[in-house]
């Protein structure tokens, strides 16, 4: 893996005012909720930091940030990054569509049909991060 590349949590960010912020869909399918390290116009304080419901119409952009790669020849979603004893490890989800080949690649079902596993971090190739951009306008089957 590059060392340029830090894995990342997956979260929303969004474009708004000119301004980039931490996002979260909701509570309406057409709203976000922004979040803030500071006070900014718009934005209430909430335990530490700051917070705003805007439509989602009004963003400049929203995109879903995650980092992904392959384990065994099979695609994953890095959930995070540890380093214990001078070794680091990554702790990552199965995306592949087969339950029979996480489980021989010793993945553990969290749940039914996900699968996750903590492995040296240089056994996971092809670290990436993707932004999939979220429409601005919410699918009629949203929430």
């Amino acid at each position: 893996m590059s060392a340029e590349i830090e894995p990342v949590a997956s979260g929303f960010v969004a474009r708004y005012r000119e301004r980039t912020y931490a996002a979260a869909l909701g509570p309406d399918a057409g709203e976000v909720v922004l979040f803030s390290e500071e006070a900014a116009d718009g934005f209430e304080p909430v335990r530490g930091y700051w917070r705003a419901a805007v439509a989602r119409e009004d963003l400049e952009w929203l995109v879903l940030v995650r980092t992904v790669g392959a384990f065994g020849g099979e695609p994953c979603l890095v959930l995070d990054a540890t380093e214990e004893n001078g070794e680091e490890s990554l702790h990552i989800a199965y995306t592949g569509h087969s339950g029979l080949k996480a489980e021989a690649l010793g993945y553990w079902m969290v749940d039914h049909g996900a699968y996750e596993v903590v492995v040296p971090r240089d056994e996971v190739v092809s670290v990436r991060i993707e932004r999939v951009p979220v429409p601005l306008t919410p699918a009629k089957s949203e929430p």
